[in-house]
């Protein structure tokens, strides 16, 4: 009696199934479409804030030491010049008013280093035009009177003594300006100086340019108020507002506060 062996048929392995591939790309294309959304999404909400709220700059020179060192960065706030007024003590970034800086010698750089910079800008990660700008401390506002010096040396705003050891880096025996100065500040315009007063290019400095050394206020970008970086420097700015707190309005017209 023969015994047949019956071979169990094994099942053929599963082949994938032909309509797996498409939708596994489509998958990709779906996620990649999403994140290049969210990419744009957080770039044009970057732009607006950079465009509308804050921007970043960076400090090219020592004129607003100790308050500010070279290679600083700070943010500046754009809100003050749309919807606010300024005090005596802000300290500001503003655009050249005319003959303040020298012409730009920076050497021309490849196109892929340009397009970079520029993107890096839309979202204030870089600040290519921080050489286009100054920041000062204001010191006179439309309609005040801002001398310099008394025979202590101070400077005096609307006739009262200004004590600007705070912030100012000046040796206890010098003057508040090696230059002195006599000037009423026009209406939608600021008198400015630097912090450090003997190494700071300022209003003093430009009362030959046309606009006789005051800053249009439409010239200025914002007021600093945070240092980012280096992150050891890391905090707000001390506009020093108190030290200006016994200064009255200009006697005539003016928008001093």
């Amino acid at each position: 009696m023969t015994t047949e062996h019956t071979a169990s048929a094994s099942p053929s392995p599963a082949r994938p199934d032909a309509g797996d591939a498409p939708a596994r790309r489509r998958g990709w294309l779906y996620f990649l479409r999403d994140v290049l959304v969210i990419v744009l999404i957080a770039i044009l909400v970057s732009f607006l804030v950079k465009t509308f709220l804050v921007r970043s700059f960076y400090i090219p020179s020592g004129s607003m030491e100790n308050t500010l060192q070279v290679k600083d960065r700070i943010l500046v706030d754009e809100i003050t010049p749309r919807f606010g007024e300024y005090s005596r003590g802000d300290v500001v970034v503003f655009r050249d008013p005319g003959g303040w800086l020298p012409p730009s010698t920076s050497p021309a750089r490849p196109p892929l280093v340009e397009a970079g910079d520029w993107l890096l800008s839309l979202v204030g990660l870089s600040a290519p035009d921080s050489d286009d700008h100054l920041i000062k401390r204001i010191i006179g506002l439309p309609g005040d009177h801002v001398v310099c010096c008394n025979g202590i040396g101070q400077l005096t705003v609307n006739g009262v003594p200004v004590d600007e050891t705070p912030y100012t880096k000046l040796a206890p025996s010098d003057p508040a300006s090696a230059i002195p100065f006599d000037v009423t500040v026009p209406e939608g315009s600021l008198w400015v100086l630097g912090d450090n007063r003997n190494q700071s290019k300022d209003s003093r400095y430009n009362t030959d340019q046309p606009g006789r050394g005051f800053v249009p206020i439409d010239n200025v970008v914002g007021r600093a108020f945070v240092i980012t970086w280096p992150f050891d420097r890391f905090g707000v700015l001390d506009f020093h507002h108190e030290v200006f707190a016994g200064v009255p309005a200009p006697a005539a017209g003016g928008a001093s506060k």
